[in-house]
């Protein structure tokens, strides 16, 4: 019952998250923005790590693993809040529905997959089909647009990348551990980032930014990394990424209704196709009764 549930966790974290990352980066600026959420997220997972009375482990494959999730927690999240200025918060979860399918195109060459099926090939076609769609509307709201979708693009790759080294290093370690290990590095790169190409605290934030921030550390950082890493551990990482499947459709919606974001043909059409994807890479080859290789529970290193 955990991983099901963890599983509805995550998916409704993950329709939220787009909203709340762009309504937190209007007024102070995306880069306060992210490096309020992960400063206030450390102090709640040092908190949680304290009180189930973990220790971090700091051998070799822990601090890989720590490095690798980094990847996540400043390279994505960086990328996709700078993304987030330029783009409807709905386009975000949509173009993010493509990381189940760079998760197994990274798993086929990196981990040795053979995961490059009929159906898998078929799904790229569609999703590349809906990502084509997807620009198409995007020139229309101007060329910040174009570049917003880039940076989501970018943002998604680093996220399998970062799952994907995960699962290579195998390193035995607690989600819980994963994340404040991947924030305690993660954080002082903000801060410098922050410093570097901003270093001005904001004289006013109105208070849908404020509770943004709060709300993507205390909830979006603490409990959805730690559930996103505890799947990761008991399943595969491509398994993991198909929660993108669901919340894609339940983020544009949240968009349109609350943030009055538009909702055109040519953005449904995209979202379509690149669903369509995702089923074609999940259950084109079972029903033709061929699956690919399984991951082996234990890769070597």
């Amino acid at each position: 019952m955990r991983i099901p549930l963890a599983y509805i966790s995550i998916v409704l974290l993950w329709a939220t998250t787009p909203l709340a990352i762009k309504w937190s980066g209007e007024g102070p600026g995306f880069l306060f923005g992210v490096t309020g959420r992960m400063a206030i997220g450390t102090l709640c997972i040092l908190l949680m790590l304290g009180l189930s009375r973990q220790h971090l482990a700091w051998h070799r494959k822990a601090l890989q693993t720590y490095l690798a999730v980094a990847v996540q927690i400043y390279g994505s999240m960086l990328v996709v809040y700078w993304a987030a200025q330029f783009i409807p918060s709905g386009w975000i979860s949509v173009i993010f529905g493509l990381l189940p399918l760079m998760t197994a195109l990274l798993a086929a060459v990196w981990l040795g997959e053979r995961s490059l099926t009929l159906g898998s090939l078929l799904a790229y076609v569609l999703g590349i089909s809906g990502l084509w769609v997807m620009f198409g509307s995007a020139l229309q709201l101007g060329h910040d647009a174009v570049l917003g979708i880039i940076g989501v693009l970018v943002s998604t790759f680093l996220q399998a990348v970062s799952s994907i080294w995960v699962k290579r290093i195998d390193g035995k370690i607690p989600a819980l551990s994963q994340v404040t290990g991947g924030l305690l590095l993660s954080l002082p790169a903000y801060l410098i980032t922050w410093a570097k190409f901003d270093g001005h605290w904001p004289t006013e934030i109105s208070p849908i930014s404020l509770a943004s921030i709060v709300y993507l550390g205390m909830i979006a950082t603490t409990i959805g990394f730690v559930l996103y890493y505890y799947l990761l551990i008991h399943q595969s990482a491509t398994k993991v990424a198909l929660i993108t499947l669901i919340s894609p459709v339940m983020a544009l919606l949240l968009g349109h209704a609350v943030n009055h974001e538009p909702l055109t043909m040519k953005v449904a059409t995209g979202t379509l196709l690149i669903l369509g994807a995702l089923l074609m890479h999940e259950f084109f080859d079972r029903l033709l009764g061929s699956k690919p290789a399984k991951l082996p529970d234990n890769m070597p290193n």
